[in-house]
C-alpha cells in the first residue's frame, strides 16, 4: 500500500473514530437520542458553531471541550489529505495505480526491472521500444512521476527487497528480472529472493564491485553487467577499432542508419520452412535480411553458417536487417 492511500486510510479511521467517540459520548452523557447524537458531533467536530439541541449538563461542556481539543488536529489532518487528493491530482494518482495493479495481476511472461536510475531508464526505453511487456519497480516515487515516459510503463512503488513488493509485480509469472540498482548487496539480496520465489527466473543483474560478480552469480543470477568496466572497454574500443564498433552500434539501434539484429526460434517458423535449409529458405531474396547466425543445443553458436544448415527444434536463427525487411521476414516465415 502506497503512502496516498496509507494517508486516506489513515484519515477514514480517524475520522470514523471521532464520530464514533462523539455518539457514544452524547448518548451517554447528555441522553440524546441517536440523530440528535449525531448532529452535535457533526457540528462540534466541523466547528461550525451551531446551537446545541438542548443545553449540556456540565459533565456534557467538560466532553465537549475534551472532544473539541482532541478533534482539532483530526480535523486539521483530514482537510489536508482531502485536500491533496482534490487539489493535487493525488486521487488521479491513486485511480491509475489501481487500474496499474489490475493490469499486473493479468500480466504473464513478462519482464521485471528493479530501479529506475541510469541504467535501469535505459532498460526499460529499450523494453518498450521493443514492444516487450515489463513492470518497473521503484520506491522513489517522486523520481518516478519527475519522467514524461514512466506514463507508458506498468510501475510498483515499493521496495524490490521486500518479497511483497515483487510478489505485487507479479514474479511468479514473470519469465525474467532486471536488478539494477546502485547497491550490490541489495542486487543480491533481490537475485535471492526472486530466484526463490520463481527458480525458472532469467536474472540479469548490475554489479559495481569485481568481487560481487560471482556472489551475484551463486545466488542465481544468469548474467552480471558491469557498467563501468563495460563502458570502459568501449571507449577503448572507439580508439583501437572505430569501425567495427560503428558498425556495431548500427545493430544496437544507436547508429544514423538503424539496422536490427533478431533471433528467430524454430517454434514460430510456420510448418512448411520447419527442416528446411538456409539455401531452401532464401531468406535474403525473400526479405532482405541476412541469417549471421545459429544457435543449436549440441555446436553452440554457429557465426555465418553454410547454406546447408537446417532450422531444426531448439534451433535458434538470428538475423539482420532494416525494420522494415525483418518485419518482411516474420510475415512471410513466421
Amino acid at each position: 500500500m502506497n503512502k496516498e492511500i496509507k494517508s486516506f486510510v489513515t484519515a477514514v479511521i480517524l475520522l470514523t473514530l471521532s464520530l464514533v467517540i462523539g455518539l457514544v459520548g452524547f448518548v451517554y452523557i447528555e441522553d440524546y437520542t441517536i440523530g440528535d447524537a449525531f448532529y452535535m458531533t457533526v457540528i462540534t467536530f466541523s466547528t461550525v458553531g451551531f446551537n446545541e439541541v438542548n443545553p449540556l449538563s456540565e459533565n456534557g461542556r467538560l466532553f465537549t471541550s475534551f472532544y473539541i481539543i482532541f478533534n482539532l488536529g483530526i480535523f486539521a489532518y483530514v482537510v489536508s489529505v482531502v485536500t491533496t487528493y482534490i487539489f493535487e491530482g493525488k486521487l488521479n494518482s491513486v485511480f491509475k495505480n489501481f487500474i496499474s495493479t489490475k493490469e499486473v495481476k493479468k500480466m504473464k511472461g513478462h519482464i521485471i526491472v528493479c530501479g529506475y536510475g541510469r541504467n535501469g531508464k535505459k532498460a526499460c526505453e529499450e523494453l518498450y521500444k521493443n514492444n516487450r511487456k515489463f513492470i518497473l519497480v521503484e520506491f522513489n516515487e517522486e523520481l518516478l512521476f519527475a519522467r514524461e515516459e514512466v506514463k507508458n510503463y506498468q510501475v510498483v512503488i515499493g521496495d524490490a527487497t521486500h518479497d511483497e513488493t515483487l510478489c505485487e509485480a507479479g514474479i511468479e509469472k514473470a519469465s525474467a528480472l532486471i536488478t539494477t540498482l546502485p547497491n550490490d548487496a541489495a542486487n543480491v539480496f533481490i537475485t535471492l529472493t526472486a530466484k526463490e520465489l520463481n527458480p525458472n527466473l532469467t536474472i540479469i543483474s548490475r554489479a559495481s564491485q569485481e568481487q560481487s560478480e560471482k556472489k551475484l552469480l551463486r545466488a542465481g543470477a544468469s548474467k552480471v553487467i558491469m557498467p563501468d568496466a563495460v563502458g570502459g572497454t568501449h571507449m577503448a574500443q572507439l580508439i583501437i577499432k572505430p569501425y567495427v564498433i560503428e558498425f556495431l552500434e548500427l545493430l544496437t539501434g544507436e547508429g544514423s542508419n538503424e539496422l536490427k539484429l533478431e533471433e528467430v526460434v524454430f517454434d514460430v517458423f510456420k510448418d512448411e520452412f520447419r527442416g528446411k535449409s538456409v539455401r531452401e529458405l532464401d531468406v535474403r531474396n525473400r526479405t532482405g535480411v541476412t541469417v549471421v547466425g545459429f544457435r543449436d543445443p549440441q555446436h553452440g553458436f554457429i557465426f555465418n553458417p553454410s547454406p546447408d544448415t537446417k532450422i531444426l527444434r531448439g534451433d535458434v536463427m538470428i538475423i539482420s536487417g532494416s525494420e522494415e525487411s525483418i518485419k518482411k521476414f516474420k510475415t512471410f516465415y513466421t
